[in-house]
């Protein structure tokens, strides 16, 4: 069974949902905490907030399984994205409330580690490079647009409530100066969410590693304050809330097609 999904669309964007996955293999979950065993800490919902890119002809790629299993958005060797920051690994140990994940002595060792990341981050990621590249060759450019959403007041990893949309690109560094300011101004140019550019997510590995827009790949990471489109203690989407959201990020996403 394919470890993710992956729709081939006809224009020149590609969208990543790497933290949308909820499924489990049962050996991993019969060790994890009562609590873990709920990913809590699921990108919720991303994919289905983002069906609406399909329309406009993106390709979409989701994966079928937790970040618990493996974060597809993090370095291969570990290295930390936020150095001096709590943050969580490629196979995370603790949740984004900083307690254990594993049941006493069940946390996952170097071997199992390694498998995981050719069973599930490897197939990832050298699908992102091939979709991308195909991208590229048919259109002359591609923009990799990494979808994201958490929990919008996370004390173990920052300090106070994140703002609403959160747009990461590196400092600059994975998207060119013209794709960024375009985005901005769709940011500045609505009334219903706050906002910032490369504040505390500046993008993760996909995006850092994948954007590279002196060769024509501009990359993109946008993090959502999950209580836009949805209810934070029950995962449930909120329609009205997520139509509402849905009419920005449109935008954003056609000015960059």
């Amino acid at each position: 069974m394919s470890t993710f999904t992956l729709h081939q669309g006809s224009a020149p964007l590609l969208v990543s949902c790497p933290h949308d996955g909820t499924a489990l293999p049962d050996d991993i979950a019969a060790r994890l905490t009562d609590k873990a065993r709920r990913v809590p800490d699921t990108d919720w919902h991303v994919a289905r907030l983002y069906a609406f890119a399909r329309e406009l002809g993106a390709t979409v790629l989701v994966p079928r399984y937790s970040r618990y299993v493996i974060d597809l958005n993090r370095p291969p060797d570990d290295a930390s994205l936020y150095p001096g920051q709590n943050t969580t690994g490629l196979c995370p140990l603790v949740g984004f409330d900083g307690e254990p994940i594993y049941r006493d002595g069940m946390a996952p060792d170097a071997d199992e580690i390694a498998d995981r990341r050719e069973r599930f981050w490897r197939p990832y990621n050298e699908a992102l490079a091939a979709e991308l590249s195909r991208i590229r060759a048919e259109h002359g450019g591609a923009l990799l647009w990494e979808a994201h959403s958490i929990r919008g007041v996370v004390p173990f990893l920052f300090d106070g409530p994140l703002p609403d949309l959160n747009l990461g690109t590196s400092a600059g560094a994975s998207c060119s100066a013209d794709r960024q300011a375009r985005l901005e101004a769709v940011l500045q140019g609505q009334d219903d969410y706050d906002w910032v550019a490369n504040g505390r997510f500046k993008g993760g590995y996909i995006t850092r590693h994948f954007g590279d827009p002196q060769n024509g790949i501009d990359a993109v990471q946008l993090e959502i304050s999950q209580r836009c489109y949805m209810d934070e203690d029950s995962f449930e989407y909120d329609e009205g809330k997520a139509a509402d959201l849905q009419i920005v990020l449109r935008a954003a996403l056609e000015t960059c097609v």
